[in-house]
Parts: structure tokens; sequence; C-alpha cells
């Protein structure tokens, strides 16, 4: 429901999310942003709590979760957040993969944290690099082969949506911003040779069936022996380095606004460097609020937020109805500095989920407590 009447009741700002004159900028919203919403004003960092109970923020270290596939060739992803519209898993694979894989349950989108390589797929090769999104269509066939002499593992940031991965409806800046398609690498035909095995190994990933997650159909050819192919369905890569970033000189804009892909109930956006609201008065960080709809995942690429270095690979999940923002230090901080820094440097990759996510043992075993 919407409506037409917005009141305002007490100590209000002429401006939302700007001259808070001490106050603590409050959203509570429906829609992930684009519903109904009332901005409340508040005395105090709406934070500041401590949590008894399953429905709490979780805050991990990437660097310490350690997947199988980091040390082990044979080895598979780390599952860390689901739900029934989509898997979130962490990779760090320095090996190439001695086995095809074919995720069977739904699209796979992931983004390239470090390291470089090639994806072998049925479609042909793409290379990729870091800040690559890769796209690969449900059931694809494909392989990963980490680049040779490389000094760190190629650490993937993987989503698998049940329905369709698709770029968003064209809003009302037309349909090449903030992601313009046309930036994509597709692959070419390259049809591989069998090199001499006697099978190969093609692994279907789909959900446990009495207690068994793959199953191996084996060949007597290397299964990419695609000549050609035509369609509007096949895999892709595109760097975040390509992706227009839409602001504002006199308001932060909500994250909306940096939508990139989206599947039923899944919601990827890039929180990239850009310029920094400019007039002064207006809050620069992102306002507090306890996104009511949707749970909310931040993946830290990398970047600094006005001096304050960002910690590459920290994993932020703040699930849906519970505050959540930056503290009140960094925002004071901000307005110390408003002056002195005119860009975000920030590189944030960030998931939005309509049904409650549920973290595995290996991030509750690792959250850093700080709720």
């Amino acid at each position: 429901m919407e409506s037409f009447v917005h009141l305002r009741k007490g100590k209000t700002p002429k401006r939302v999310h700007a001259d808070l004159d001490g106050l603590k900028d409050d959203e509570l919203g429906r829609g992930g942003f684009v519903g109904r919403t009332a901005n409340m004003y508040r005395r105090n960092d709406p934070t500041a709590y401590r949590t008894v109970g399953p429905l709490r923020p979780t805050d991990v270290l990437g660097s310490e979760l350690k997947p199988s596939d980091q040390t082990d060739p044979q080895g598979t992803p780390l599952l860390m957040f689901s739900n029934a519209d989509c898997l979130v898993l962490l990779s760090r694979r320095s090996e190439e993969m001695p086995f095809f894989v074919r995720y069977v349950d739904g699209d796979l989108l992931f983004f390239v944290h470090q390291g470089a390589g090639r994806l072998e797929t049925e479609f042909g090769p793409l290379d990729y690099r870091t800040g690559d999104w890769v796209y690969i269509p449900k059931a694809c066939t494909w392989r990963q082969i980490p680049s040779a002499g490389q000094n760190e593992a190629s650490t993937l940031l993987m989503i698998q949506a049940t329905e369709e991965f698709r770029v968003p409806p064209a809003g009302t800046l037309g349909r090449h911003f903030p992601f313009d398609p046309a930036q994509v690498t597709i692959p070419e035909p390259e049809p591989i040779d069998d090199d001499g095995r006697s099978e190969y190994e093609v692994r279907l990933i789909h959900s446990e069936i009495d207690g068994v997650g793959s199953t191996s159909l084996f060949y007597q050819h290397n299964p990419l022996d695609v000549e050609g192919w035509r369609g509007d369905n096949f895999p892709f890569t595109f760097n975040i380095e390509d992706y227009t970033v839409v602001t504002s000189e006199s308001v932060h804009l909500p994250p909306t606004v940096h939508l990139f892909m989206q599947a039923t109930g899944v919601y990827i956006m890039n929180f990239l460097p850009k310029p920094a609201e400019s007039v002064p008065g207006t809050e620069r960080t992102p306002w507090y609020h306890r996104n009511v709809d949707y749970d909310e995942i931040a993946f830290f690429h990398g970047g600094s937020l006005y001096g304050i270095p960002m910690p590459p690979g920290l994993i932020s999940h703040a699930p849906q109805g519970v505050h959540h923002g930056a503290p009140e230090k960094a925002r004071e901080r901000a307005r110390r500095k408003f002056d002195d820094y005119d860009r975000v440097d920030w590189s944030v990759i960030a998931i939005d989920t309509r049904r409650r996510l549920i973290p595995s043992e290996e991030i509750l075993a690792n959250d850093l407590g700080q709720h």
C-alpha cells in the first residue's frame, strides 16, 4: 500500500538524511527502500544493543573461512548462507578442477574478490580477473583453471539462485545505467580435444538426496566439444570497473539505485567508488535502518570510507527487522572530515534476500561477536 499523505510530527529536519543537529536518523521502510517509509529521529544510536537468540547480525572475516577447495583440488565451495531462493557460498581454489561441474539447481553468479584464471565452458573459454562478475546459466558444464604462478588463490563470492538471474527492468535512466549489458564479455566457441584419458567426470551439484549432494556423469569424450551456439542463454563476465555509479550532490541515495542483477527473492548490488555528496549538512554515511522485508549481506571487497580502511573480505549479515548501520563514531568522523574528502572509495557487494537467510555452522563459529 502507498499513500499520498506524508505526516511530520515532532522535531524533524527539513531535508531527508541531512541536517540532523545531533539526532540519529533511523529509517523504517517497506519493500527494500521503495515502499512506505518512516524516518525517525532518535536521541541514541539504535545499533547499541546486545543480542540474545538466533536472529542476530553476524560479521565474519572471509580469511578465517576454509572452503575445502582451498587445499583439495577435489574440494567444493563452502556454504555460508541459504534459504529457499538462494545459496551463498565461498570458493578459494588455487588448483585447476580435475573434473567438470554442472550446477543443476539454479543459475550461478559469482564475484571475483581475488585472483585470475580461466573458466572452460560449453560455450567457450571465459577469462576472469579481480573485480569480475561471472554469470553461469543453470546446468551449464564448466571447469575452473586458476592462473598458474598466482601468489593468491581465486577467491569467489558465489550466489546460486533457484530462479533465473536477470537484468533489472529499465528505470528512469534507461536500459544502460547503471549496468550496461553491452559491456559484458561473451565466450566464442572453442571445442576442446580429448587429452587421452579414458573418461571425463561431469559432477552435477544439487540439493542433498539421501545425504548426497552430487551425482557424477562419466563421458568417454571431453564434454566441452561445442563447435557453435546461438540463442540468448549463455555465460558472460562483467567487471565492476564498467559499472556506472548513480549519485547525488544533496542526498545519499538508497541502495536500490545500485541494483545490478536480480532473481526471484534475490537482489545483487554494487556499492562502488563515487563522488561524495557535496551539499553542506548532507549525511554521507548510509542511515540507520532495519530493512524489514529483506535480509542483507555486505561483502567488503576493499577501499576506504573517508580515510578509514575497509577490511577486505569481511562478510556482514543483517537479518530483516534488526537495526544496522555504520557506528556513530564513523558518522561523526564523516561530518568532521566533510571538507577533507570529496570521494567515497569503498567497494562493497550487497546481496538482499526476501526470505530469511540461515547462517551455516561455519559462519556462526567464526562470528566476530560484535552483537
